[in-house]
């Protein structure tokens, strides 16, 4: 029974778009493979890890009855990638197995039944919709994803906050030592919700989103999240935890302030950082009247230093922060200028752009 004729690329981009969440290893061998359904004309690929589920949709040939099975998702995704890309390539079902053709090429893989594939439940509750431009969502995540934490034992840091209310969506990361928060008007009210997305359903959507003017329509509940876009539709369950209260950690008021050129500090800090301790990553900063001086040493009693003309007036001030925090804003935040705020040596340090007047960066200091 022929379950698809297509060309190759037209199998293999749907599939690709669901297959990055599996994992290579998993103690239910289901959850290796990809479902595949046929019916009314339209063909559609489902992966899931059991906390994220993707599925992308598509029209077929030939139309017929409705069929589904599952199939190795990453071979099936190896032999396409290897065949040639004009090929047409036929996938046929005989009995509990796949078989693959394509020129004189053939390749039989085995299946598992299509109804003991899981699938995420649909959430009962209210439900906060609402759309953005796909370019729009994934510039807003690249502007914090980075802060989010890994695999620590707070997993509700491990991954980020979203808080829809009114005409709002605001967006925030942290691991504990810096917080990233952007924020974007939406077009139309939003019953407030607030969740905490896994870092691998960040991670997944910043892939997956385009920098086109298409829209992505997000859907919010109490316990998942769901993103729909183009032919692709992504699930997510949520992390259920208490998200540390972002309000209290971006500071107000510091007085001391410094204006300086992006690409200027990203590659002093670059240079400072090739001697800084591989361990704690330390740079001192060291600020007077117009100059900021970033020093680094390490274990063999190495040194760097990097003097910068700054638009700096302000108390005399030495602190410490760690070298890949301060980096990794200004590798993902574009804009000529970056204007930071300083209280003492003590405080954390508030970064901002003035080319993003919603977005803040907070980083602690570290004693060096």
């Amino acid at each position: 029974m022929v379950l698809i004729k297509a060309k190759r690329d037209e199998l293999l981009g749907p599939l690709s778009a669901v297959s990055g969440i599996i994992e290579r290893r998993h103690t239910l061998p289901i959850l290796s493979n990809v479902l595949i359904e046929r019916a009314a004309g339209a063909l559609s690929f489902l992966a899931t890890d059991i906390e994220i589920q993707i599925t992308s949709r598509g029209p077929v040939e030939p139309a017929g009855e409705a069929r589904s099975l599952t199939v190795g998702a990453r071979k099936l995704v190896d032999i396409l990638r290897a065949l040639p890309e004009s090929s047409e390539v036929t996938l046929q079902q005989q009995d509990k197995r796949l078989l693959v053709k394509a020129g004189k090429s053939k390749f039989v893989l085995q299946t598992l039944p299509a109804e003991d594939f899981p699938r995420l439940a649909k959430p009962a509750g209210d439900v906060a919709r609402f759309s953005l431009k796909q370019k729009e969502f994934r510039r807003l995540l690249g502007l914090v994803q980075y802060s989010m934490a890994q695999q620590d034992i707070r997993y509700y840091l491990n991954g980020l906050l979203m808080v829809v209310e009114e005409k709002t969506l605001k967006l925030i990361a942290t691991d504990g030592h810096r917080l990233a928060f952007a924020s974007m008007a939406l077009d139309a009210k939003v019953p407030r919700q607030e969740v905490i997305v896994p870092r691998k359903t960040v991670l997944e959507l910043g892939k997956l989103l385009s920098d086109g003017e298409a829209e992505v329509w997000i859907e919010l509940s109490t316990t998942q999240a769901a993103f729909s876009f183009g032919t692709v539709e992504l699930v997510s369950k949520l992390v259920d935890g208490k998200f540390p209260d972002y309000t209290r950690v971006i500071p107000v008021g510091h007085k001391n302030e410094l204006s300086i050129g992006r690409e200027v500090l990203r590659q002093a800090l670059m240079r400072a950082a090739i001697l800084s301790n591989e361990k704690f990553r330390g740079v001192r900063w060291v600020l007077t009247d117009g100059s900021l001086k970033i020093v680094s040493s390490n274990t063999e009693q190495e040194e760097a230093e990097e003097i910068l003309e700054v638009g700096y007036k302000g108390d005399a001030l030495d602190i410490g922060f760690n070298v890949n925090y301060l980096l990794d804003v200004l590798n993902n935040v574009a804009g000529s200028e970056v204007e930071c705020r300083f209280g003492d040596a003590a405080s954390s340090a508030l970064l901002s752009f003035p080319s993003e007047a919603d977005f803040k960066y907070v980083v602690m200091p570290m004693r060096i």
